[in-house]
C-alpha cells in the first residue's frame, strides 16, 4: 500500500490542478461573453454592424460558395459563351492622345 501522506498530497494537488484548469475556463468563456456584449452595445450606439457578426457574415458568404478559397476562380461573375457561338463585335479605333503611358 502507499504511504497515505503521498495519496491525500497527491488528491489536493489534483483537485488544485482541476480547480484552477476550471476558474481559467469560466474566465475565458466569461471574457468572450463580455466582449460580444459590448461589441453589440457598440454596434447599437455607432449604427455599424458589430465585429462578431461581420465575421461570421464573410464566413457564411464564403462558406456558401463552391469554391473553397475566395480568389480561386479569375473571374466569377464572366458569363460563359459555349464554344460553338460566333460573337459579332463592332471594331472601333481609337485615338491616341499624344501622352506617355
Amino acid at each position: 500500500m502507499s504511504n497515505p501522506v503521498a495519496l491525500i498530497f497527491r488528491f489536493i494537488l489534483k483537485l488544485v490542478f482541476g480547480l484552477s484548469a476550471a476558474v481559467l475556463a469560466v474566465g475565458l468563456l466569461l471574457a468572450a461573453l463580455a466582449w460580444v456584449a459590448f461589441s453589440l452595445l457598440k454596434s447599437l450606439a455607432t449604427g455599424r454592424k458589430s465585429a462578431p457578426a461581420v465575421a461570421f457574415a464573410r464566413f457564411r458568404q464564403f462558406s456558401r460558395s463552391r469554391s473553397s478559397w475566395p480568389g480561386d476562380r479569375a473571374f466569377p461573375n464572366k458569363p460563359k459563351a459555349a464554344s460553338h457561338e460566333v460573337v459579332d463585335v463592332e471594331a472601333y479605333e481609337i485615338k491616341d492622345t499624344g501622352r506617355p503611358h
